[in-house]
């Protein structure tokens, strides 16, 4: 069996799924019908397996727009707080790699390449949060400019005070309230 696709059983029930929180979260994709976005996942299984990997880390991913360039709708992790599959993580490769002792088990960008996803930017982090209320409990990692990582720093965001933070950390720090949360597009 290939292993980015899902079973028939297994797309059904990811189907049942995505379709009840897209009809739950109206406000998240006005103007969007679910049929036009079922009909897109169905003629990608490979991204359906990665909204999978979403789902079964706890990002409960949600359409949360539609690129009028490319034509693809556009996932986001929704979950209330930073999926719980995914923290206690540090940032990159560069940084589990530099870690002598006490290494986490693996790094925010490893895993979403693993899954077919990217992790949000810190502009795709701010637009979720207009979206619902986010990472109150918890913090998520957001892609890094080249500059900041090259001298040993990530990013991360959280919501405290009703407003939106944006943080730095070395790369190589983790913390068990601190994952990331992911971008597919279909």
């Amino acid at each position: 069996m290939d292993k980015k696709k899902l079973s028939e059983s297994q797309s059904e029930t990811l189907m049942g799924i995505l379709r009840t929180r897209f009809e739950k979260n109206t406000n998240r994709h006005k103007g969007m019908k679910w049929a036009d976005i079922q009909a897109k996942l169905e003629a990608n299984p490979e991204k359906l397996w990665s909204l999978d990997e979403m789902e079964e880390t706890g990002g409960e991913p949600d359409v949360v727009g539609f690129d009028k360039k490319t034509g693809e709708y556009i996932f986001f992790d929704c979950a209330a707080e930073s999926p719980k599959g995914r923290r206690s993580i540090c940032y990159d490769q560069q940084a589990l790699e530099s870690r002598k002792e006490h290494k986490p088990k693996d790094s925010a960008i490893a895993m979403a390449d693993a899954m077919g996803i990217e992790i949000l930017t810190e502009e795709q982090y701010r637009e979720l949060q207009k979206l619902g209320v986010f990472d109150i409990k918890t913090s998520s990692w957001v892609q890094t400019p080249a500059e900041i990582r090259k001298r040993g720093g990530a990013l991360f965001c959280d919501r405290r005070y009703d407003t939106v933070f944006l943080y730095h950390n070395g790369a190589e720090s983790y913390y068990a309230a601190r994952g990331f949360r992911g971008c597919l597009k279909v």
